[in-house]
């Protein structure tokens, strides 16, 4: 089966969806319900570049991040007659892909970081934009200070950055994405961030914004 998403939207700033989009993927889904085929492509095609992202956060590597993929819009399919609206769509989803991505984490043992979800986070950790001289010229060195530092982190810890600081959930969502209360995410959050950070100056990186 063909990739699913855009092979570069890696490295691309996530686009928060707003209430205007939400109410679109409320309608595609009940009509993907009743059998629309072309409605459940258009979410397929409005999610999947930002799921994989978060898949291959929590799995390092493509083709897990695929299969993975594939497996949540496959029950995507199948639950959608099930949706009751209660809280945002893309909160629904990625608590979908999240458990799709722990049973594979429960099978197997942490694999290295790859090199296409470091650059996003790279930013995220304060360095500069893309084509910016000055941070090209240190690229490889702060990929791998970069990747030494999440293989520091938990996979819980990777998911929380990647859903609120890079896919833009808001915390209600991310807490129900982790299957946690709000109070607790705000803390894991907060906590992801600093160890993030305390790795990333450990390994000599000192321009990360905290």
């Amino acid at each position: 089966m063909p990739p699913l998403h855009d092979p570069g939207a890696a490295h691309l700033s996530a686009r928060p969806i707003d209430d205007e989009g939400d109410e679109l993927d409320r309608r595609l889904l009940a009509r993907a319900a009743q059998g629309d085929r072309r409605a459940f492509d258009e979410l397929v095609e409005r999610h999947s570049d930002a799921l994989f992202r978060f898949l291959r956060m929590l799995l390092h590597r493509d083709e897990a991040a695929e299969d993975a993929l594939q497996e949540t819009w496959i029950a995507v399919h199948r639950a959608a007659a099930d949706y009751r609206g209660e809280g945002r769509f893309v909160s629904w989803l990625f608590t979908i892909a999240r458990h799709r991505a722990l049973r594979q984490l429960d099978a197997r043992p942490t694999t290295p970081v790859d090199e296409a979800s470091l650059d996003t986070l790279g930013l995220e950790a304060g360095w500069g934009e893309p084509g910016d001289p000055e941070s090209l010229a240190s690229e490889a060195e702060r990929a791998e200070r970069l990747r030494a530092a999440l293989e520091a982190l938990g996979a819980e810890d990777r998911a929380v950055l990647v859903l609120h600081d890079l896919e833009g959930l808001s915390g209600p969502e991310s807490a129900e994405v982790l299957g946690l209360s709000l109070a607790a995410t705000k803390s894991r959050l907060h906590r992801a961030r600093l160890r993030l950070l305390a790795e990333l100056r450990s390994r000599g990186v000192r321009d990360a914004r905290s």
